[in-house]
Order: structure tokens, then C-alpha cells, then sequence
């Protein structure tokens, strides 16, 4: 053993190991150096693959992006790179009668029914991550269709960050955890991300969909689903359609709060897991209407933005959404590494009926998703794991490779061949053969992006106008978190550049939380995502001028077309707070009326066991105020009861129960002598609360009569008026 001091030991071993000095010399930070391929090839344009014509396909011969992509998918094992945290469950789809006009696919024909498998998942973090971050959720479904698996592979919002497959892994390197420190775990608050979309304006459309509501759902069964890209349907004439398909959930589309998401991730990281579990093997099996956008190809570019731009959605006050059936989630799964850590989705899994457009995200994923799942699931057979294999019959003439699972029969695996009369044999397209859509492609060869893709921010501010101010005022301070995140005090000032082109107020809101001034855009270049050789001013979108309207079924309003009509509270958990000397009769009565609703109770109280009233009357007692926690439930119901009320009132716990479910503008209810432990609760901020909205009162013998309205108030889900007046009680100490 060394006799050296330990400090002067361990700082020689660094400096003078000839294992650290070996690593050294494959350090490499980029700086000052030319970007190349792996092979040392210059790259002239890294922000747009090769394509035949600007909005042509993406061809198979731009070896730059396969290399980029594949090492890309080859990064992690053994989870997935993106979506590695998940759920799933099993269901089925059913067909409404009106879509054989629009395509031959047959699990879309009148009254087919569908076995399906749905998993939704975080698209950041890690396995280990939580639930309740904020981020973007896949949203993937697998048809066992009879004419073999279709994969609809789509997130919960309808727009992504980037144009053009070739710049997701540099996107996704930006927002995954930093590499000198892995920090942080699940999450967009850093510098990579948001100096990434500081010059990359495509991405402001996204950002605005990721920090408004929609990137913290309240549960996965309130979640919308899209598949983002454009894609065609094609009928049994052959005729072809472009289409957009979403999922509408019958459940309504409901959001959590950022400070309540975080309290979330602290109680119960599995929240959104558990939820959809428990919801299953309850009965209140989650509901989804399958909806489609139909353009006719003739009608391709009317609309003033590109179809084939990720980036872009198509308001359905232009295009309206048809419902073509509908999605039953019913079983959980038996095992959850078997089937939802197995499940293998890719794009390129499609029927006859279905086929894709020219989007160029799209295109490289159809290589990405499959090359990802032969990495991460080890071998070219993950078609033969359970939960991926067909229902309809596969004769593949493939054999042999690692977990091969099939038991191939006979002399010949090849095509053509006569030992085996030619079987298997090619399929006509009248028996079902898959052919891809007659289409003509003609143009140079050429890595540029299409100056239809150009406007940046149109539908940016159409989003933001659309949000309700509630839904406006959670947007803006989430940005305002994210960014005070960020250290690097330029890559803020250019955030702020880009909010500005998209909308002043909007810029001026979030640059007040971060105590700086919006910089004018004036001689700033605004977007690197170009070759070499390209100017950027040629790619570069004007900030936004005049009004862009607005669209309904942009924002989560109770009367929001997504919300319009959703009065029932099936599912919704209710909180009932109470200790000894509660009115047990009424607690009781209260429980059966909201549970024959479809909701689900549970006394939360000072200690467990039996909760006792005055008439010796006794009730089980669900949790403990150390357990359990208001960001968990739903609503919030006190009981009446002298006694109850006095304990709860004194109890700093139940008081702060209450103050949570109101400062997260929750439905709260209080019977007779109850209200008094809301009054204990109204702190600064929540000094009107037996007046505010969504809060309940029965007093004087009126508590049975509360229990309609406290329904109605459950139904509406939040009561954001509450948050309102603070906010603007804020704004209003803003100088002019």
C-alpha cells in the first residue's frame, strides 16, 4: 500500500493512470471541428434528408441519415430509447358502418371487431421515471387485424417538435438528461433542450402543446390520442385519400396542475399506471372513438400550410373529424415484461387500406421504429414474441437467427421455386395482397426542406389564442419554470425572441417571471436548422401578423367540444375527510349516491380502523392524512358533525388537505358544522373560500341537499376562476 498523503494518491492516480490517459485520448468535445459521417465524410446539410424533389419521398440511398438514425436506435439497451416508461392493456375495436367508403382496410368495415393492445407511456424519462412529468404521451395501439397487425403510433398531442426525421436524434439528444451529468432525469428543464429550440422555430408550435395543460393529463383514460403524421387510406377502387386519425376519449380530456403533478411524483410515481389498472379491474373500462381528418388529394395545398409538416395540424373547423368506431380497453396484462415492456410498434406495420404519405419525419421513422426494436429486443425474430404475433396466418420464407421460435417445415425457404409448387405463394391484390399506393415520383436528388414548411408560428398563435386565459395563464408559468431552469441567461433571451414572433403578450408574460426584457429579433438569425450552404433568411418565418382566429377542439374547457356533453363522474375519486363524532348516516347515504354514479370514496381521517359517530354507528376508515394526500383524489368532501369538525379543524394536516384541494381548484364540499374546517383552511390566497367556485356549503340542516350540486361540481372536473384571481391580482402589480 502507497505511504503518499490519500488527497496527493488519488489526484496522481487520475492525472498519471495509464487507463485515464488511454480514455483521454478519446475525449472530444466537437469544438471548432467540421461535422462528419462516421467515416470522416463532411456532412454539407444535416437538417434535411434526401428526398426526390422538396416534397418528394425520403430516399433509401441517404446513406447520411440511415448512419445518423441507426446509430441513433443503437444507443441504449435493453430499454427503449424514448417511450422506456409505460403501460398497457388489452381491448378491442369495433367498426362503425361508415368507413368502407373511405378505405378497404378490413378491421374498419361495418361491425368488424378488433383485438387490440394499447400502451401509453412518458416519452423522456427512463423506466424508473415518473408518471406525472411533464411531457409528451405515446399513445400506440396494436390491431391483430385479420389481415395481419396494423400499429396506429401516435403521442397525445397532434404536432411534434421537428419537420424532417433526420433531426430527431440531435432533438432528442437535446432533451434527454445531460451528458456530462445525467441531469435531469424525465424532464425539459435544461439548457440542451431550450437552446436547441431557441433556434430551431419549427419546434415552437410543440413547445406550446408540451407546456400548456396537455402535457400533464389527469389520468391516461382523459387523454386524446393523435398519429401525428398525414397518411392515406385507399378504398377498393384504389382511390386514395389523405387522412389524419385521432382518438377521442368518451371519458373526456382532463388536465392536472403543475404544482400538484410534482406532489404527485413525490406520493405516487405509478399514479397513471395504477389509475388505468385499478379503472380495468373495477369495470369502468376506458372508451375511445377512432376519428379520421379526410382531405381529398385534390385538395392537398388549399389550406395555406403543408399537410406532410408534422409540425402542422388541421383545424377541424376546416376539416371536420368523422367517427369510424370505437376502442374498449377491458384485461390488464398478465405479465408486464412479456407484454408491455415486449410490445414491438412500428410504423411500417400497416394493411392494405393504409399507406403513407411524403412526410419526411415520417419516412425516416418507418426505418427508425423497426431498426430500434431488432436492437432493443435483440433479434430479428421479435415478430414471434407473444404479444407481437400476427393472428393471421405468416408464411414469411424466412429461417434461422437468434430466438427463432417457429419450427419451419419442408426443403425450400426462397421464392420463386417449384419443389413446393411455388407456395408460399405472392397474394393478388384481390386476395388481400398488400400493394403500395400508384403514385409518381419524379425530381433531382436533393437535401432541402420544402418552403411550404416555412411558417413557424401561424398555428403556434392559434393555439395560444385558443387556450382559455386560465389555460394561458398555466401555459406561461410553465415556461417560466422550464426557464428558470436554464442558466445560460442567452439561451432565454433567444426563447424569448422566438415567443415574441408568435405573440407579444405572450413573450412579455413569460419574460416578466424571469425579470428580463423581450431583446428585439432585429439582425438575430432565428433558425440554424439549414445546410451549409443554405441562408437561413430564406427559411426563416415572419413573426405572425393580423388574427389567426381560433379553434374549440384546441383547448380543454368543460365546454370544449372534447368536454361538451361529459356531465357524469364515473371513476373520479372522492376524498371524505372526518373523525369521531361525524354524522356516519349521512357519510353513508353520501358514499352510495356518488358510488351509484360510478365514482369511487374513501374516509380519509385522523387515525385507521372504525370511524365512530355520536350514535355508535361505525364506518371502515380508508386512510390516514400521513398515507394518503389531497393531489390523489378528485374532489373533497367534509363531514358534518360537532366533534369531527372540531378535530379536523385543529388538525394541521386535514387543514392543509383542504387548502391543497382548493389552491389546485378542485370541487370541495362541506356539510353542517365541516365548513368550519374550511374556514381553517382559508389562508392567504384562499380567504373567500366558502364563497368560491366549486366549493359547496349545507348548513343549517341542509346538508343532504348539497350532495346535487357537489355532483355537478364533480363533473366539471376544476374550477380555474379561483387561480384566476390571484393571477390577476399579480399581472395588476406589474408596472405598465
Amino acid at each position: 500500500m502507497s505511504d503518499k498523503p490519500l488527497a496527493k494518491q488519488n489526484h496522481e492516480d487520475v492525472v498519471g493512470n495509464p487507463k485515464t490517459d488511454e480514455l483521454a485520448q478519446n475525449r472530444s468535445d466537437g469544438y471548432g471541428q467540421t461535422l462528419t459521417t462516421n467515416q470522416g465524410l463532411r456532412i454539407n446539410d444535416d437538417q434535411n434528408s434526401l428526398k426526390a424533389e422538396e416534397r418528394g419521398p425520403t430516399l433509401l440511398e441517404d446513406f447520411i441519415l440511415r448512419e445518423k438514425i441507426h446509430h441513433f436506435d443503437h444507443e441504449r439497451i435493453p430499454e427503449r430509447v424514448i417511450h422506456a416508461r409505460g403501460v398497457g392493456a388489452h381491448g378491442y375495436f369495433e367498426a362503425y358502418d361508415n368507413a368502407s367508403a373511405l378505405t378497404k382496410a378490413h378491421f374498419l368495415q361495418p361491425g368488424v371487431k378488433t383485438p387490440i393492445f394499447t400502451r401509453f407511456s412518458t416519452v423522456v424519462g427512463s423506466r424508473g421515471a415518473t408518471d406525472m412529468a411533464r411531457d409528451v404521451r405515446g399513445f400506440a395501439v396494436k390491431f391483430y387485424t385479420q389481415e395481419g397487425v396494423y400499429d396506429f403510433v401516435g403521442n397525445n398531442m397532434p404536432v411534434f417538435f421537428i419537420q424532417d426525421a433526420v433531426k430527431f436524434p440531435d432533438f432528442i439528444h437535446a432533451v434527454k438528461p445531460e451528458p456530462h451529468n445525467e441531469i435531469p432525469q424525465g424532464a425539459s428543464a435544461h439548457d440542451t433542450f431550450w437552446d436547441f429550440i431557441s433556434i430551431t422555430p419549427e419546434s415552437m408550435h410543440m413547445v406550446l402543446w408540451a407546456m400548456s395543460d396537455r402535457g400533464l393529463p389527469r389520468n391516461l383514460r382523459t387523454m386524446e390520442g393523435f398519429n401525428v403524421h398525414t397518411y392515406r387510406f385507399i378504398d377498393a377502387a384504389g382511390k386514395s385519400r389523405f387522412v389524419k386519425m385521432h382518438w377521442k376519449p368518451l371519458q373526456g380530456v382532463r388536465s392536472a396542475v403543475w404544482e400538484e403533478a410534482q406532489q404527485i411524483s413525490g406520493k405516487d410515481p405509478d399514479f397513471h399506471r395504477r389509475d388505468l389498472y385499478n379503472a380495468i379491474e373495477m369495470g369502468a373500462y376506458p372508451e375511445w372513438e377512432l376519428g379520421v381528418q379526410v382531405v381529398e388529394e385534390e385538395d392537398e395545398m388549399k389550406f395555406g400550410f403543408d399537410i406532410l409538416d408534422a409540425t402542422k395540424l388541421i383545424p377541424e373547423e376546416l376539416v371536420p373529424v368523422q367517427k369510424i368506431g370505437k376502442m374498449v380497453l377491458n384485461r390488464n396484462v398478465d405479465n408486464y415484461f412479456a407484454e408491455t415492456e415486449q410490445v414491438a410498434f412500428c410504423l411500417s406495420h400497416v394493411v392494405p387500406g393504409i399507406d403513407f404519405s411524403n412526410d419526411p419525419l415520417l419516412q425516416g421513422r418507418l426505418f427508425s421504429y423497426l431498426d430500434t426494436q431488432l436492437k432493443r429486443l435483440g433479434s430479428v425474430n421479435f415478430h414471434e414474441i407473444p404479444i407481437n404475433r400476427s393472428l393471421a396466418p405468416v408464411a414469411n420464407n424466412q429461417r434461422d437467427g437468434h430466438m427463432r421460435q417457429t419450427i419451419n417445415k419442408g426443403q425450400t425457404s426462397y421464392s420463386p421455386n417449384l419443389l413446393n409448387d411455388e407456395f408460399p405463394k405472392q397474394a393478388k391484390q384481390a386476395e388481400g395482397g398488400f400493394v403500395s399506393h400508384y403514385e409518381r415520383v419524379d425530381g433531382h436528388k436533393i437535401r432541402m426542406r420544402s418552403k411550404s414548411f416555412v411558417d413557424h408560428y401561424t398555428q403556434a398563435k392559434l393555439f395560444w389564442n385558443s387556450q382559455s386565459e386560465a389555460e394561458q395563464m398555466h401555459l406561461v408559468k410553465a415556461i417560466r419554470f422550464e426557464l428558470g431552469h436554464v442558466n445560460k441567461e442567452a439561451v432565454r433571451l433567444r426563447v424569448l425572441v422566438q415567443l415574441a414572433q408568435i405573440d407579444a403578450t405572450l413573450a412579455h408574460l413569460v419574460a416578466e417571471g424571469l425579470g428580463l426584457e423581450v431583446p428585439s429579433a432585429e439582425g438575430v438569425q432565428l433558425n440554424y436548422g439549414v445546410g451549409a450552404d443554405t441562408n437561413p433568411a430564406d427559411y426563416t418565418a415572419p413573426p405572425v401578423k393580423g388574427d389567426v382566429g381560433r379553434s374549440a377542439a384546441l383547448s380543454m374547457t368543460p365546454d370544449s367540444p372534447a368536454n361538451a356533453g361529459k356531465t357524469d363522474i364515473k371513476t373520479r375519486q372522492i376524498a371524505i375527510l372526518a373523525a369521531d363524532g361525524a354524522d356516519v348516516a349521512a357519510i353513508g347515504d353520501l358514499m352510495k349516491t356518488l358510488m351509484d354514479e360510478g365514482a369511487q370514496t374513501a374516509i380519509v381521517a385522523p387515525r385507521l380502523g372504525k370511524l365512530k359517530g355520536p350514535d355508535g354507528a361505525e364506518l371502515l376508515i380508508n386512510w390516514t392524512f400521513q398515507n394518503t394526500s389531497s393531489v390523489l383524489f378528485d374532489a373533497v368532501y367534509v363531514a358534518d358533525g360537532a366533534a369531527s369538525a372540531q378535530r379536523l379543524a385543529h388538525d394541521a394536516d386535514a387543514v392543509r388537505f383542504v387548502a391543497e384541494a382548493f389552491r389546485h381548484c378542485k370541487p370541495i364540499a362541506a356539510a353542517g358544522e365541516g365548513a368550519k374546517v374550511l374556514e381553517a383552511a382559508a389562508q392567504p390566497g384562499a380567504a373567500d373560500i366558502l364563497d368560491a367556485d366549486g366549493v359547496v356549503v349545507g348548513l343549517n340542516g341542509q346538508a343532504a341537499s348539497l350532495v346535487p350540486d357537489f355532483i355537478k361540481a364533480i363533473a366539471q372536473h376544476r374550477f380555474w376562476s379561483r387561480e384566476l384571481k390571484v393571477w390577476k391580482r399579480e399581472l395588476e402589480a406589474v408596472p405598465a
